[in-house]
């Protein structure tokens, strides 16, 4: 391939995140509503699933990386759900309380949380536009 070349990005695969126990880390993300897709202890990593899609969020755990507070700015991964200000309602119940109350932005509502090592994840909702939000999928019942 030559300098001249572009490559075409193609969609997110993973976002890895850093966590200092793998144990830890999967029960806070399963109270903050995600489900384990995979785990696997003697590599340290679980990945935890995001709606329907492939990629999902991907712990990774770190030898000697303790709690920390979410340095500011810090990088945020926001997800999209179907209402923000409930979103931070669940969490604020199952013991893990947003970092500031739900913000209005241009689309609709967000939510932002912080697992122990400060790595910062968005709830986020598109009330506000809803025809570009993601299209809900039924359940299918057996």
């Amino acid at each position: 391939m030559s300098d001249d070349e572009s490559y075409e990005l193609l969609g997110f695969d993973n976002v890895l995140l850093p966590v200092g126990d793998l144990g830890e880390a999967v029960s806070f993300y399963e109270r903050a509503g995600f489900a384990v897709a995979f785990r696997f202890d003697e590599a340290g990593i679980a990945l935890l699933k995001v709606g329907g899609e492939t990629p999902g969020v991907l712990l990774r755990q770190e030898d000697c990386f303790g709690h920390r507070p979410p340095p500011w700015p810090s990088p945020r991964v926001w997800l999209e759900v179907p209402d923000a200000r409930a979103a931070a309602h669940r969490l604020t119940s199952a013991g893990l309380p947003p970092l500031d109350g739900p913000f209005p932005v241009a689309t609709g509502w967000t939510v932002e949380l912080a697992d122990p090592w400060g790595n910062v994840l968005g709830f986020t909702d598109y009330s506000k536009r809803p025809e570009l939000a993601r299209t809900r999928r039924p359940c299918s019942r057996a």
